[in-house]
């Protein structure tokens, strides 16, 4: 993301050339590092956590009732899941059953 040294805008990429141009003034810079973004396949899964991690005893608890077993302590963590203008989803596993459940506030 580049924006205008002239105006502030958000300079867009050029479609053809390697570089920067603002949609407002007109100025215009040399890429600086090329991303590439790619969108996920309906098919393609996001890993929440791996089955590695879910060993792993050193996540942080919190005290909340598991859905499944009533168990009232869970370790947690947030993960970025939607969009980037959208809040993050906050999941929970259960220390004794391990279900594993989210919430999206």
């Amino acid at each position: 993301m580049k924006f205008c040294d002239n105006c502030g805008a958000l300079c867009k990429p050029h479609p053809k050339e390697k570089k920067y141009v603002c949609p407002k003034c007109g100025w215009s810079c040399e890429l600086d590092v090329l991303t590439v973004s790619r969108r996920l396949n309906p098919e393609e899964k996001i890993v929440v956590v791996g089955q590695s991690e879910r060993e792993i005893s050193t996540m942080p608890k919190t005290r909340v009732v598991c859905e499944k077993c009533g168990n009232e302590e869970a370790y947690w963590w947030m993960v970025q899941t939607r969009g980037v203008d959208e809040s993050i989803t906050q999941f929970y596993r259960c220390t004794r059953c391990g279900y594993t459940w989210r919430d999206y506030s």
